[in-house]
């Protein structure tokens, strides 16, 4: 397995954050990985990104979990789980009215040793992410 793990507190509402994840349109905005986001980010969707991490390449995923204002989930892969990559979004109300959030992304499958090393580190982006996603909620 290889996974790659982002953390952050968030001063607004959980829905406010869900708002902002779930219209792709304007990721670019806020994510300075991001490229462009195409599809309906909602269960059972197709999303295609487009990431400066790999600026040639498309990254279909499927919408695989959707519970508003809590979490979601994107999967991606092979048949018969040879390769998979599934990223977690997760969003824990807290009493003070603020939001933990946290991005996860977790690769697995048989065929990981072969293409893990040709996964590029995205310990930055997913930094950039989060932190962008937080300044994009509390402004």
């Amino acid at each position: 397995m290889k996974m790659y793990n982002a953390a952050i507190n968030i001063q607004a509402p959980p829905e406010k954050i869900w708002g902002i994840l779930t219209d792709g349109a304007q990721w670019p905005e806020w994510d300075p990985s991001a490229i462009r986001i195409e599809g309906r980010i909602a269960l059972g969707e197709t999303v295609t990104a487009y990431s400066k991490l790999s600026p040639n390449r498309a990254f279909p995923v499927k919408v695989t979990e959707f519970v508003p204002g809590r979490r979601m989930v994107w999967a991606s892969g092979m048949p018969l789980g040879l390769f998979k990559g599934e990223r977690t979004f997760t969003l824990a109300a807290r009493g003070d009215g603020s939001v933990d959030f946290t991005l996860r992304e977790e690769f697995t499958g048989l065929l990981l040793p072969l293409l893990g090393a040709s996964l590029p580190d995205m310990t930055a982006a997913f930094q950039g992410f989060v932190a962008g996603l937080k300044a994009r909620a509390e402004g």
